[in-house]
């Protein structure tokens, strides 16, 4: 197995491009495919202060490497979810990850700060734990790239992820979903500009990028998230890709180039509807559709309530 390039032994093959290449090169096409989705879709300008969402996984470590290579000001945001022995795992990668480099990085431990944790939140909340865990991390890096002055909130979505969402969204006719599954958000009342620079890499791509690199990760999934049906769209992906190599690419591609901007022409809008219309919460004074925003009617009820032991759906 030859690189495509110099011809020097391959150390990847990625079949959607059928194409093999040496880890130089494989490096090289990882950084040259982040600037090429940074650049088509107008996601940041060089000067602009980049934070990242970090959880200790690949993908939100590669990004941040790979951001920081081509030469962008991209700091790191870590959010403790209080999700036991994997909190605590997830919380020292990133931050031996920062150490050895000298990267700025802020921790927000959930537990230390709101006094509540995701498994909690989700028991008394009676929330699907990735849902209480999603909207307060969402929250958390909104406030903090607002209150920190950056320009955009990076995340590791990558091919893999984003086709898998547009899946879900697709078999249920989620317009509402379908008219914001765009690789850039920009910035809005209260919201800062949200970007993904890895659509254009797959998991696998990214999980060799941090073994060339040196980069320590999370490999296990959340344990809370057994069972999301998130991880099922990724395998039935996974088997077609198996067969047709290129499908990901080429659902998620031609559906932004081809439907996105009609389901967005259908969304409400702020001057249509008044769901859309946003006010600011008298408890955080961030945006809020409502007196007090999703966060803090959680934090309230929430925080102060006895930890609950850490339950993994299937388990005995």
């Amino acid at each position: 197995m030859k690189c495509r390039v110099c011809r020097e032994p391959a150390v990847i093959d990625i079949r959607r491009h059928n194409a093999n290449f040496c880890a130089d090169h494989f490096l090289r096409l990882c950084r040259d495919q982040v600037a090429r989705a940074i650049k088509d879709f107008d996601m940041v300008q060089p000067g602009d202060r980049l934070l990242v969402a970090v959880s200790g996984g690949k993908d939100s470590l590669a990004v941040w490497d790979i951001l920081r290579d081509l030469g962008y000001e991209a700091d790191g945001l870590y959010i403790g979810l209080g999700i036991g022995d994997y909190s605590e795992e997830s919380g020292r990668v990133p931050r031996a990850f920062a150490d050895q480099r000298g990267w700025p990085l802020q921790v927000i431990d959930l537990r230390e700060s709101y006094d509540y944790d995701v498994p909690t939140a989700a028991k008394v909340t009676k929330r699907v734990p990735c849902s209480a865990c999603g909207m307060s991390k969402r929250h958390l890096f909104d406030k903090a790239a607002i209150d920190g002055g950056y320009d955009a909130v990076v995340t590791g979505h990558n091919l893999d992820d984003e086709a898998a969402v547009l899946f879900g969204n697709t078999l249920r006719w989620q317009t509402d979903y379908l008219a914001r599954q765009v690789p850039v958000l920009p910035a809005r009342q209260g919201f800062p500009r949200k970007v993904k620079p890895l659509v254009r890499l797959g998991e696998r791509e990214m999980a060799a990028y941090c073994v060339l690199r040196g980069i320590d990760y999370i490999v296990e999934e959340c344990p809370m998230a057994a069972g999301n049906k998130h991880l099922g769209y990724k395998e039935a992906l996974n088997a077609i890709e198996a067969q047709s190599p290129g499908s990901k690419q080429a659902f998620y591609f031609g559906f932004l180039d081809r439907a996105q901007a009609h389901f967005a022409e259908a969304a409400p809008t702020p001057e249509r509807s008044d769901a859309a219309e946003l006010t600011t919460c008298s408890s955080c004074g961030g945006p809020s559709s409502g007196e007090i925003c999703a966060f803090c009617f959680l934090v309230q009820r929430t925080a102060g309530a006895q930890p609950v032991a850490l339950t993994v759906k299937g388990s005995s």
